[in-house]
């Protein structure tokens, strides 16, 4: 799946230089003068945009000695501030043409002009400028260091929030979090302690060292998500295409510092392993997935069902070979159930128990481990409940509450009470129902994951725009459509662009969300078509008409 470009001989490269170096060369060249090579540059620019403008524009600090120090304190006020506003979003609009334009290529028929190599290379060149940005789309970075930094200082982030540790770090924490505690696990914690024991209070210093503490996540992914492929059905170089280089991914979990970067991480490469027959290496990277994050942890129980065929499996294998023949493949082999008996097991409770029994010790011994080091308890289950105070349409409960409110003359908050608990009760009901429906093999116990993981975004108290870097890091692996793939890409370009610079919500803007809606729009349609706006000339436009017709799925 990996192919390597057919390379024109280079004439102009000094004599005695290493073949090695020159085919290297060669290659670079050949890259750079493609179509995809166009667009690669195109995001590389949109990334550095995004960068200087997020130092006027993005979730910057209350006070900034730096800005101040180099004369720049200008780009955070008035016109200054709109100038940063607008060399983002070009920024931001750049990378999303780029990638759409690197998804043209890579979705085509028969044999993709883009390489996963490449591809890897360009998440490389696209995240480079934005480890050195200010925070993106959200002030959670903040937060990280602030709840660090309680730990360093000997308090537990799990009983108080920042606003017990006043200082540099708590004066940048978004009103909303100080007094809330930490919703996140150990690992996370002691990670945070690790960055502002070396940092100090310096926000700057820690910010960057969150990014690159992040970028092992992003490696995983980009191992883990092609991989996944040999086991979904799908193709390598569209998954990492459309899982990692997105720009929702990118910009929001790089450029807006999130753990869910070392969290999906971990997930992917756990079920990877897991999916590789190697179950207890899978749980224990999964279980540190969640000792960063909770959310993985919902990938458990169906990883169960994975092992207990796999089990299934290796046991019919052994009994074919005793009987050396392929006629004593069994009727429950042929059709698949970890829950259903078969001539090769024992009782299913038997072997679910077993098999989850272990996973549950793995689980807790990696996570209990994680609170020993850490020296905090388990508040973190509690302290999950912080995200009820986030309240905006994007969590179905939040927008069923606000059109009941519209309608009728009801209390917004009691309404919102009540959708909030009709929609856990429903999400307990789906998950359940979720992972008994998909217990027959690897992809229908991926596939319960995503939906799982596709229930808690919409029916959880909250959902933010990255969220969904959850499930489309595995759904990325199953074969998809052509028009799948338009519809997801206008999804990520419309939770992209729905919130400010800052960290603001633009939900509330019609205005806002109109033009987030239109460049959703063209974004997906150009997946498939070059131009779909016809700006361009009658003659190019010929000439991209017949490109795009070898595009089509």
């Amino acid at each position: 799946m990996d192919t390597t470009r057919t390379l024109e001989p280079q004439r102009h490269l000094p004599a005695g230089t290493d073949p090695g170096v020159r085919t290297r060369l060669r290659t670079a060249g050949d890259f750079v003068r493609s179509p995809e090579g166009h667009a690669a540059l195109m995001g590389f620019v949109g990334a550095i945009l995004i960068t200087f403008g997020g130092f006027g524009a993005g979730a910057v600090r209350k006070r900034d000695p730096l800005l101040e120090a180099l004369h720049l304190s200008w780009l955070r006020f008035g016109h200054g501030y709109a100038l940063s506003t607008i060399i983002i979003w070009a920024g931001v609009l750049m990378m999303i043409t780029a990638w759409v334009r690197l998804g043209r290529n890579t979705i085509g028929k028969g044999e993709s002009t883009v390489t996963l190599n490449e591809l890897r290379a360009i998440v490389g060149i696209w995240t480079a400028p934005l480890l050195f940005a200010a925070p993106m789309f959200s002030r959670d970075v903040y937060s990280y260091l602030a709840q660090g930094a309680l730990l360093r200082d000997g308090f537990d982030p799990y009983q108080v929030g920042p606003v017990a540790n006043p200082g540099i770090l708590l004066d940048n924490v978004s009103t909303v979090w100080t007094t809330t505690t930490a919703p996140y696990g150990p690992m996370f914690l002691l990670i945070g302690r690790a960055i502002t024991s070396i940092t100090g209070d310096n926000v700057i210093a820690g910010t960057i060292a969150l990014r690159i503490v992040m970028l092992p996540g992003l490696v995983l992914m980009m191992w883990a998500v092609p991989y996944l492929t040999k086991h979904l059905g799908g193709k390598p170089t569209v998954a990492l295409w459309l899982a990692v280089l997105n720009p929702l991914v990118l910009i929001h979990l790089i450029g807006g510092v999130h753990n869910e970067m070392l969290m999906v991480g971990l997930m992917c490469a756990g079920i990877a392993l897991v999916l590789e027959r190697h179950h207890v290496a899978g749980i224990v990277v999964v279980a540190i997935g969640v000792a960063i994050k909770a959310t993985a942890g919902v990938a458990l129980p169906f990883l169960v069902w994975i092992w207990i065929l796999h089990e299934k499996e290796r046991r019919a294998a052994e009994r074919r070979d005793r009987a050396d023949s392929d006629a004593a493949l069994s009727e429950e082999q042929k059709h698949p159930d970890a829950a259903r008996p078969s001539a090769d097991m024992p009782h299913p409770l038997l072997v679910f128990a077993k098999i989850a029994g272990i996973g549950v010790g793995v689980f807790a011994a990696v996570f209990g481990a994680a609170s020993v080091i850490a020296g905090v308890g388990f508040g973190w289950v509690t302290a999950l409940q912080g995200s009820n105070k986030i309240i905006q349409w994007l969590s179905l409960p939040t927008l069923f509450a606000e059109l009941v409110a519209l309608v009728t003359p009801l209390d917004f908050d009691s309404v919102l009470w009540l959708t909030r608990k009709l929609c856990q009760v429903a999400l307990v009901l789906l998950l359940v129902a979720t992972w008994w429906r998909f217990r027959h093999s690897e992809r229908e116990a991926v596939m319960g994951i995503v939906i799982a993981f596709v229930a808690i975004v919409v029916l959880s108290p909250a959902a933010l725009p990255w969220y969904y870097s959850w499930p489309l890091a595995l759904a990325a692996a199953f074969a998809l459509s052509t028009r799948t793939l338009m519809w997801l890409v206008g999804i990520c370009t419309w939770l992209m662009l729905v919130f400010h610079p800052d960290g603001s919500n633009g939900l509330y803007s019609i205005g806002h969300v109109a033009v987030a809606t239109f460049a959703a729009v063209v974004a997906a349609v150009s997946l498939r078509h070059v131009d779909p706006l016809h700006l361009r000339s009658a003659g190019s436009r010929a000439v991209a008409q017949q490109h795009a017709r070898s595009l089509s799925a």
